[in-house]
C-alpha cells in the first residue's frame, strides 16, 4: 500500500505527523516520536524568548484536551545551537519548523533556523486579526528563505478563506488548519475555583471533540484556494480520521492531544493501521483519497427511520432522545414503533443507535462516530 504523499514539494512517507506542543518541545521528544514512524515531525513554536508557561496547563478527558500551553519554554539559542543542529544530524524525515509570532520575530528567527528547516509552520496566535499583519509576516518570512511556509489557522481570524488568500498571495504555500479553540474555562463548583489556565484563567481546547469544525474548515480553504496544501489538524485520534481530512482537501495531517489522551505511540497505531483503513474503504494508496472528490445533495424531504428487530436491545434511548416523540420501543412485546406523520427524519436516532439497529435516515453505513 502507497501512503506517500506530497505538501509543498516535500515528500513524505505517510502523511501523519505531530503537531506543533508538548510532545515536540526537545529534541529527545522529537527523536522519539519519529522513531514511531511518522512521516515528518514539526517543533514546538520557536520564538524570540523563552515562554513562562503556567502550571499546571494540560487536562484532559476522552473527548478533548485543554492547555494552558505556550510557545516553547526554552529560548532559542537552545534550538539553535544544541536542539537543531543534532535533529539536522540525526533525524530522517522532513522537519518543518514552527515559530511566532510577529514580523520583528521572523526577521530575528528566520536566517538563523533557514538552515535547520524543511518547512515552516507559522503560529498566529498572538497577532490578532488584521489581515494586512498576517501579510506582513509572510512576506517578512519569504524574504528570508526560499522553503515552504505553512501558515496556522487560529481561532480568531474571522474569515479562514480571505486568511488563505493573503497569506497564498504574500508568498505562503500552504495552511495548517485548525489551531485549538478558545478561549475556554475549566470550573471547579465545590472549591469556587477556576482550576488552571492562564492569567485571565482561560485554556484552549484541542482533541477529538473540535475534529467536525476542523474538517470543514480544511474542506472549505482547499475547495476555495485549491493551489494552497492544506494540512489538517483537529481530533484526529484514528486511521480513519486521518481518510475523512485527506478526503476534507488535506495533503498530510497533525495530531497531538489524541497522544496526550490515549498515549504516545498512537502515532504508530495510526500509520500502522492506515493500509488496512485504506483497503477497508477501497482506496490503494494515499493520493488516491487525497484525488477523489466528495458527494453531496441537500434533500427537504424526510426520510423515516427503518430498525433492524434482530439487532435492536430495545434500549430505549432512541425514543428517550426523539425530538418530535415519534418513536416508541416496547421492551416487553419487543416492538418498536415509528410515527410517521410525526417523524421529522432527523437522523438523531440513527446516530444514537448503540447498536447500527437504524437505517435509512442518515446516508451512512456503520455506526455514526
Amino acid at each position: 500500500m502507497d501512503l506517500s504523499t506530497k505538501i509543498a514539494g516535500i515528500e513524505l512517507e505517510n502523511p501523519v505527523m505531530p503537531a506543533s506542543g508538548p510532545l515536540v518541545g526537545d529534541d529527545e521528544k522529537i527523536l522519539y516520536i519519529a522513531r514511531l514512524g511518522v512521516g515528518a515531525v514539526v517543533t514546538k513554536t520557536i520564538s524570540t524568548r523563552a515562554a513562562q508557561v503556567p502550571r499546571p496547563c494540560i487536562g484532559a478527558t476522552q473527548t478533548y484536551a485543554m492547555n494552558a500551553e505556550l510557545w516553547s519554554e526554552l529560548p532559542p539559542e537552545k534550538w539553535i545551537e544544541h536542539i537543531l543542529p543534532r535533529l539536522k544530524e540525526e533525524l530522517k524525515v522532513p522537519l518543518v519548523v514552527s515559530v511566532g509570532y510577529t514580523k520583528e520575530d521572523m526577521e530575528e528567527l528566520i536566517p538563523k533556523l533557514d538552515e535547520f528547516a524543511s518547512a515552516f509552520e507559522v503560529s498566529t496566535h498572538y497577532v490578532g486579526k488584521d489581515l494586512k499583519v498576517i501579510e506582513e509576516i509572510v512576506k517578512t518570512i519569504r524574504e528570508r528563505t526560499e522553503k515552504p511556509i505553512f501558515m496556522k489557522l487560529s481561532p480568531h481570524i474571522p474569515d479562514p478563506v480571505e486568511f488563505a488568500k493573503v497569506a497564498r498571495d504574500a508568498g505562503a504555500n500552504g495552511i495548517v488548519a485548525i489551531n485549538s479553540l478558545g478561549p475556554t474555562m475549566k470550573i471547579d463548583p465545590k472549591k469556587r475555583q477556576i482550576v488552571f489556565g492562564g492569567k485571565d484563567g482561560f485554556v484552549w481546547v484541542s482533541g477529538p471533540a473540535i475534529k467536525p469544525l476542523a474538517l470543514a474548515m480544511v474542506y472549505k480553504i482547499s475547495h476555495e484556494v485549491p493551489d494552497m496544501d492544506v494540512i489538517g489538524v483537529g481530533g484526529i485520534k484514528t486511521a480513519d480520521d486521518v481518510i475523512e481530512f485527506l478526503l476534507a482537501g488535506a495533503k498530510a495531517v497533525q495530531l497531538l492531544s489524541s497522544a496526550l489522551i490515549h498515549g504516545k505511540d498512537i502515532y504508530k497505531r495510526i500509520v500502522d493501521s492506515l493500509p488496512k483503513a485504506l483497503e477497508k474503504y477501497g482506496f490503494s494508496s494515499v493520493s488516491e483519497v487525497i484525488e477523489t472528490e466528495l458527494s453531496f445533495e441537500v434533500s427537504y424531504s424526510p426520510n423515516h427511520p427503518k430498525v433492524d428487530l434482530s439487532k435492536c436491545t430495545f434500549c430505549k434511548i432512541c425514543e428517550w432522545v426523539c425530538p418530535y416523540w415519534a418513536i416508541f420501543v416496547k421492551p416487553e412485546e419487543k416492538t418498536v414503533t415509528v410515527l410517521e406523520d410525526k417523524c421529522f427524519g432527523c437522523g438523531l436516532c440513527q446516530t444514537r443507535c448503540p447498536v447500527n439497529a437504524i437505517s435509512g435516515v442518515m446516508p451512512i453505513e456503520g455506526r455514526w462516530m
